[in-house]
């Protein structure tokens, strides 16, 4: 298990998805494979929502990321402390062409072999993803 707490700016986002991967290549998921990229990106849509639409001034996010060998499965938990919750993309739906936003949920649904949101202790809450290897390799 990896938890690291990170301030809610684009900073704390990126070294989130830096030290993610890091982790991964320490349990044996080489950089540049992959499943590392794929949760590299996972990390880094939900570490840049938590930045952006998660941000209660003076608090922080947190990176949880477990690893569970025997099945195959990578866990990854950003929880944030604004009480709003995501709501999961429409079927088929897409933002403009010319948007700059609006596409990370649709990024993580489309990697992920399944995600979704969580109360956590505290104000807030847990968006979580989970990537099977298999899947994912």
């Amino acid at each position: 298990m990896f938890v690291q707490r990170f301030s809610a700016t684009r900073r704390g986002a990126r070294l989130a998805r830096r030290l993610a991967v890091h982790r991964l290549d320490l349990w044996g998921v080489p950089y540049g494979s992959p499943a590392s990229e794929t949760v590299a990106l996972v990390v880094a849509e939900l570490a840049a929502n938590a930045a952006l639409h998660g941000c209660v001034p003076g608090r922080d996010f947190e990176l949880r990321l477990s690893h569970d060998r025997a099945a195959g499965v990578v866990r990854v938990e950003v929880s944030d402390t604004h009480p709003g919750r995501p709501e999961p993309p429409e079927p088929g739906a897409q933002p403009p062409a010319d948007a700059e936003s609006g596409r990370g949920l649709l990024l993580v649904e489309a990697v992920a072999t399944r995600w979704g949101v969580a109360d956590r202790l505290g104000p807030g809450k847990t968006v979580w993803a989970e990537c099977d290897f298999g899947q994912c390799q």
